[in-house]
């Protein structure tokens, strides 16, 4: 039987990061992941991306995986336009505004996914279980007894959970969740359309929910997501193409001319998840196994980044110091960082989404009033984005840029 220090159920890009950052010790780190990412990347782009911030960029940067995302599919924006469907509230933010090279890229999520891979193959110190998935937990006190779906077992001082939003890690400790249905559920597709999309990621928020375009590689091309109520978004993926294309253009005021479906049309249902604990005995949480949010300001996968980062941080600390990095009492400086830092994301999606719920014509007002003022206010829009960027607030020594490739 091995034995490991640290073993990480989920090799999605949280569950890489984490192995990635902790390459500069000897910890004997586990990665279990239950599916091989396809490695061709010669065809059409995947629809599920994410808008990575600068911290996650810089992250990326530190972890030697930015040059291969930049090498597949990357595309920077360097604007942003957020509107209300018949109102007067606007508002727009620009790199130059922010003395900034961009505000971001939008990256498939696969792309990200690989680049990471590619780094841990190379690691002396990680051992990939791929495609495997875990069966049994056992938590001891001293180490965790794990088994596989091929029957092959080993041990580990840590187990991680970087396992999604319906985590299995998170079941076999039985740690409850705060939980809430946003009520909407969101369609994602890639979509052609007629204007160039200038590098502009766009947000209409209308009485039935926010669609953003978000600008992909390809001029004339965008990836959607599209955030309605439930029922209306399974019948929009079964609508024909024609169908859907008119109600897209019109739904986004035909700001890009007419809009083309070219990929599959996949709907997922919104619910925003806050583990009770993002620490047990031996046992810690990272990225959606702790949290997920609403989509509407694409901040999920950059917590998730930064909840990797974090726990890296603090693993290294504990092993340099020579404690045992499994303990709970050792990990709650990671818990109540990262605990804050997401309760503070859940309470700003919250509010913005409820500040944009409804058609009432004196909420209307207000709201749009409000994007006016935040336009005109010294500082406020730089405040905004830089918040959004992951310049503000506590970050891990891996997203500021002074760090320096070992």
């Amino acid at each position: 039987m091995q034995s490991f220090d640290l073993a990480i159920i989920g090799g999605g890009m949280v569950g890489l990061a984490l192995a990635r950052a902790l390459r500069d010790t000897d910890l004997r780190i586990a990665v279990v992941e239950g599916n091989t990412p396809d490695k061709d990347m010669s065809g059409d782009p995947d629809i599920r991306v994410s808008a990575l911030s600068r911290a996650s960029e810089t992250i990326l940067k530190n972890l030697g995986a930015w040059d291969a995302i930049q090498k597949h599919r990357c595309a920077p924006y360097y604007a942003m336009e957020v509107w209300e469907q018949d109102s007067f509230a606007r508002i727009e933010f620009s790199a130059s505004q922010m003395s900034q090279p961009d505000l971001g890229h939008i990256v498939e999520n696969r792309v990200i996914q690989l680049a990471l891979l590619e780094q841990v193959e190379g690691q002396n110190n990680v051992t990939l279980f791929m495609p495997h998935r875990c069966q049994s937990m056992a938590v001891g006190e001293s180490e965790v007894w794990m088994t596989l779906d091929n029957g092959q077992s080993f041990t580990s001082k840590l187990v991680v959970g970087a396992d999604g939003a319906n985590s299995w890690v998170r079941k076999q400790q039985d740690i409850p969740l705060t939980h809430w249905d946003y009520g909407h559920s969101a369609l994602v597709a890639n979509i052609s359309v007629a204007d160039f999309h200038d590098c502009v990621a766009r947000q209409v928020f209308t009485s039935q929910g926010p669609l953003a375009f978000l600008p992909l590689d390809d001029r004339n091309l965008c990836s959607i997501v599209w955030s309605t109520e439930p029922q209306r978004a399974e019948k929009l993926a079964k609508m024909s193409e024609s169908e859907f294309n008119k109600v897209l253009t019109a739904e986004f005021d035909g700001r890009l001319g007419l809009c083309q479906v070219k990929s599959e049309r996949r709907v997922f249902p919104l619910k925003m998840r806050y583990a009770r604990d993002f620490v047990t005995e031996r046992v810690a949480l990272v990225g959606d196994a702790a949290h997920t949010i609403h989509p509407l300001a694409g901040q999920g996968v950059n917590l998730g980044l930064l909840d990797a980062a974090s726990l890296s941080q603090e693993v290294f600390k504990l092993w340099r110091a020579g404690k045992d990095i499994g303990r709970k009492r050792n990990l709650r400086e990671y818990e109540r960082w990262r605990k804050a830092e997401a309760a503070k994301m859940i309470a700003a999606m919250q509010g913005f989404k409820d500040l944009f719920e409804g058609d009432n014509p004196a909420k209307k007002l207000i709201r749009g009033i409000g994007m006016s003022l935040v336009g005109q206010l010294p500082g406020a829009k730089q405040e905004i984005m830089s918040r959004a960027l992951g310049m503000r607030g506590h970050l891990p020594e891996l997203a500021k840029t002074e760090v320096i490739q070992s």
